[in-house]
């Protein structure tokens, strides 16, 4: 069973202003912000491309039309600039209609499709002919659903590289509060416009940016697991997305969410962070609140193979 902590509210305030979640939110605003930041940050870079993956889920579609709007009103300053939205399906994809949909409310400046199976399947054969072991075919599945984010990545920051570019990420506050992403795979990026939004405020600012209302509605899935195909977050996690935001949003949440979001944020910390050096270490969240009640640790076995590294 577990404990309230007797300070909940400070941890969840403390766990917002750590994260930028903001206490009022106008989704137009929020929408017409974010977008500027993107034209503002190709404009003092000096880069000319956007680059970002486009899966078929709400998250990306919401950049992928932020990145659009950025690419247009960079253009109209007279800056050289465009997005480039990529596809990179793991052989077939089981909700490409999904992606098309995306990609026909996101128009975006050029659309390049890379499919990241053979690559990915390589590194994986790779590794085993090297002399890796699984434990099983679900901890297999588990580390080929890692390759397969951070192969997406690889891609990405080609592409970039090639174009002068700026990889997008997609990473928000209620993926970030639970460490939901892949370890420098979608992890990893240049910029990321939907930071300190909540998942319930991302489909606020995709309705605001007229996106369809079958992507906003559509269950949020990683579907890194072959084993566990389109398997929902929210199974993956234990946790639902309405209960996470509630905790970001400041809202009553019940004692045993409190205790797995914190348990989730702390044990995620090293995924926030940058590399340990031998002058710095991750900073301990839990020493700031050291007279609170200790949270219990997060089970790692619940969390998609997308999640933990």
């Amino acid at each position: 069973m577990s404990h309230a902590h007797p300070a909940s509210a400070g941890w969840q305030r403390h766990v917002a202003e750590d994260l930028a979640v903001t206490a009022g939110f106008d989704p137009a605003v929020e929408a017409d912000r974010r977008a500027r930041f993107l034209v503002d940050q190709l404009i003092t870079t000096g880069r000319r491309a956007l680059v970002l993956g486009i899966s078929g889920g709400i998250d990306s579609a919401s950049a992928g039309r932020l990145c659009q709007l950025a690419a247009e009103e960079a253009r109209h300053t007279g800056h050289h600039a465009k997005f480039v939205a990529m596809r990179l399906p793991y052989g077939t994809q089981q909700d490409e209609d999904d992606a098309q949909l995306a990609l026909t409310f996101i128009q975006p400046d050029t659309v390049l499709t890379v499919d990241i199976r053979p690559a990915s399947d390589a590194s994986l054969r790779a590794l085993a002919t090297a002399g890796l072991t699984f434990r099983d075919a679900h901890h297999q599945d588990f580390v080929l659903g890692n390759i397969k984010a951070r192969q997406r990545m690889i891609a990405q920051y080609a592409m970039a590289g090639a174009l002068d570019g700026l990889v997008v990420g997609t990473d928000h506050a209620a993926e970030a509060v639970v460490g939901f992403f892949t370890k420098h795979g979608d992890g990893a990026a240049d910029i990321v416009p939907l930071a300190g939004l909540t998942k319930r405020r991302v489909r606020a600012v995709a309705r605001a940016l007229g996106a369809p209302e079958r992507l906003i509605h559509k269950t949020p899935t990683a579907d890194l697991e072959d084993l566990a195909p389109s398997k929902p977050d929210e199974q993956a996690l234990g946790l639902t997305y309405a209960d996470i935001d509630d905790f970001l949003e400041g809202h009553p949440v019940a004692p045993d969410v409190v205790d797995a979001i914190i348990a989730r944020y702390r044990l995620s910390a090293h995924k926030r962070n940058l590399p340990i050096t031998p002058r710095t270490t991750l900073r301990p969240e839990f020493l700031e609140h050291e007279n609170e009640t200790a949270c219990p640790p997060a089970r790692k076995d619940s969390v998609a193979a997308g999640s933990t590294s």
